[in-house]
């Protein structure tokens, strides 16, 4: 949801199904357009983060951008 343009394939709405309801699956999707939006409104005006976390954080690898990995084909 968060690249451009946004592009979520239907196989991973049908994972996401067999754990959340539709409703779930709303406030889910809702909280990362909001987050996603944030994140760009703050990056347009040079709002960086004042490291009040720094250490506590859990960074997350790379995702690849080869689509037959991220698929897991």
């Amino acid at each position: 949801m968060t690249q451009t343009p946004v592009e979520v394939p239907e196989a991973v709405f049908e994972k996401l199904r067999a754990q959340f309801s539709a409703a779930q699956l709303v406030e889910l999707t809702a909280t990362i357009a909001w987050e996603n939006y944030r994140a760009r409104f703050n990056h347009a005006f040079g709002a960086e983060s004042e490291n009040f976390s720094a250490g506590s954080v859990c960074a997350l690898p790379v995702r690849s951008r080869d689509p037959e990995r991220a698929t897991g084909t």
